[in-house]
């Protein structure tokens, strides 16, 4: 497993959650890095990206209670989700793009690798 994603839960409305995603191998040295999600029935949702150099992007969904990082010495990235909703619950991916790739997208079909998921509950 290149890309292991860690930290999901079960948390109450108005918690918080750190999801963390440990790359090795091929992916530790993407560039590109970024946090999406599935909730039943609906299709894949981008959240957040970054780059090595620490330019991010970020959906509209959750701008402002999200915040991506990512310590490049220890090829780990996090996602910091505050203020949860139920309607947060999903399972979470992290993904990479090929490490020659710099351009950040919110496209989850330009990433090329994938992590397992973490799953998130949020119970109301």
């Amino acid at each position: 497993v290149q890309l292991q994603a860690s930290g999901g839960g079960l948390v109450q409305a108005g918690g918080s959650l750190r999801l963390s995603c440990a790359a090795s191998g091929r992916t530790a040295s993407a560039n590109v890095m970024g946090w999406f999600r599935q909730a039943p029935g609906k299709a894949r949702e981008f959240l957040a990206a970054i780059t090595r150099s620490d330019f991010t992007r970020y959906a509209d969904s959750v701008r402002g209670r999200c915040t991506i990082s990512r310590d490049n010495a220890k090829n780990t990235m996090y996602l910091q989700i505050n203020s949860l909703k139920p309607e947060d619950t999903a399972v979470y991916y992290c993904a990479a793009r090929a490490p020659s790739i710099t351009v950040v997208t919110p496209d989850w079909r330009q990433y090329r690798d994938w992590g397992q998921e973490t799953l998130v509950t949020v119970s109301s």
